[in-house]
């Protein structure tokens, strides 16, 4: 009897042990504490910021968090919501979050907004982390102070957006949130490294933070949590692929200097690359209104990461038969853009050789690009954007692949081989038609 009292005894103290290691990790990732700062009396609707340099440094806050592009449906109010976020669990739409009281943010104090952005609280429960408040809680107070002037000088617009109407059950239920936050919520603010530049810690902070740059170029989880092992090496967002953006010589920004990145950045281009899909959105609404000196801290900052160091796969070899008839479909039907060695034109069509970002194993840009064509982004510095036509028409999936590969595995590059079937399931994914042999 002794024994088992010992063993009961035991066992209860492990569950106190457990209930409170869950309350301590509850309390962490669930804190709002560090929102006392703002102001929890005046709502938005009732607030006009006077303060127009706290206004003008708000406008680029939003700008490096790219808020204008995720809030705003194409052609309504801009950050009225409806935004289409597709996700593994589901659809999302993104809130209204102009100062309208009764379908936008209204009624948010300065510490309901502090709450939300930073913390993934908000009126209606919990935030989705496609709302990237576990990047946005690296803010500052004083950016949220300035973010928060910045709002109230936006012209309401009514507009009700049930967000998340389209999740699948039980991903429908916000409460399940608290979980996840648990699970994988850094609540933590920035934190500078004393043992590095200024300059690399504002680009970290721009990357980590408001620029929420591991939300698309980081993998997730099968819960949907970034990958932290493999930070910025490249992420899949289904209909798009977000590039290796670390300093890795073979699929990331190794070998592109710090000019060239600051470039594409400013313009949405550079001697290699054209920005388009979501890169093109963040460009536009985002990267493009940055000053040279932050886009030269990202820079540095992307640069100095690692990455993956394992070595790149052998090329295919050019004597093989499907890589020979490749030849010969390129120079037919891609060379008069992309040329004949595959140098592209600068700022205008993407180059081939070299490009770093068309050798990663995941294939999907160029997939869609071939099957469905692509606009590059017009900037102010670059207006004219270029647009690159379908091919779904004139090629089967064998031939699209055996193109692709061809053109991932010369002119020095080297890549994984896209199969027939890879191509089978984007056409099917796009809803993007047969080749007009197959018909």
């Amino acid at each position: 009897m002794a024994n088992w009292k010992k063993i009961i005894g035991g066992l209860a103290a492990v569950g106190v042990i457990a209930a409170a290691g869950a309350g301590y990790w509850a309390y962490e990732s669930l804190n709002t504490g560090r929102s006392s700062v703002a102001d929890d009396a005046v709502q938005l609707s009732d607030f006009k910021s006077a303060d127009q340099d706290a206004i003008k440094r708000g406008e680029y806050v939003m700008r490096t968090g790219d808020c204008m592009a995720c809030h705003t449906e194409h052609g309504k109010s801009p950050f009225a919501g409806g935004y289409e976020f597709k996700t593994p669990f589901g659809t999302l739409l993104s809130s209204n979050i102009t100062p309208d009281r009764e379908t936008g943010i209204g009624r948010m104090t300065e510490r309901d907004f502090f709450d939300a952005v930073r913390h993934g609280q908000g009126s209606k429960g919990f935030l989705y982390p496609a709302m990237t408040y576990t990047a946005y809680a690296k803010l500052s107070d004083q950016d949220m102070h300035d973010l928060w002037a910045y709002m109230s000088t936006v012209r309401p617009a009514a507009n009700a957006v049930d967000e998340n109407a389209g999740m699948n059950f039980p991903y429908n239920i916000r409460l399940a949130m608290a979980g996840w936050n648990m699970l994988f919520f850094d609540n933590s603010g920035f934190a500078a490294d004393a043992a590095q530049s200024e300059a690399w810690n504002r680009g970290k902070y721009i990357v980590e933070g408001g620029g929420h740059c591991a939300a698309c170029h980081s993998p997730r989880n099968p819960l949907g949590a970034e990958m932290a092992s493999k930070y910025l090496q490249g992420g899949n967002l289904g209909e798009w692929f977000a590039p290796d953006i670390t300093g890795n010589p073979h699929t990331g920004l190794g070998d592109v200097s710090n000019d060239h990145i600051v470039e594409y950045l400013k313009t949405g281009s550079n001697h290699l690359s054209i920005a388009t899909g979501p890169m093109a959105e963040a460009v536009e609404n985002s990267t493009q209104y940055l000053n040279d000196p932050d886009l030269q801290a990202i820079a540095t900052y992307l640069k100095s990461i690692e990455g993956d160091q394992k070595a790149p796969p052998a090329p295919i070899p050019a004597d093989e038969p499907a890589m020979m008839a490749s030849a010969l479909r390129y120079e037919v039907n891609c060379s008069a853009c992309h040329g004949l060695q595959g140098e592209g034109i600068p700022s205008m069509i993407p180059a081939f050789a070299g490009n770093n970002a068309i050798v990663a194993d995941d294939a999907t840009n160029l997939i869609r690009a071939m099957l469905v064509g692509a606009r590059a982004v017009a900037t102010h510095d670059k207006p004219t954007g270029a647009g690159m036509p379908s091919f779904e028409w004139k090629m089967d999936d064998r031939q699209i692949a055996e193109t692709l590969n061809y053109i991932r595995n010369t002119w020095g590059n080297a890549a994984t081989p896209v199969k027939p079937e890879d191509v089978a399931r984007m056409r099917a994914t796009l809803k993007a038609r047969e080749n007009l042999a197959a018909q």
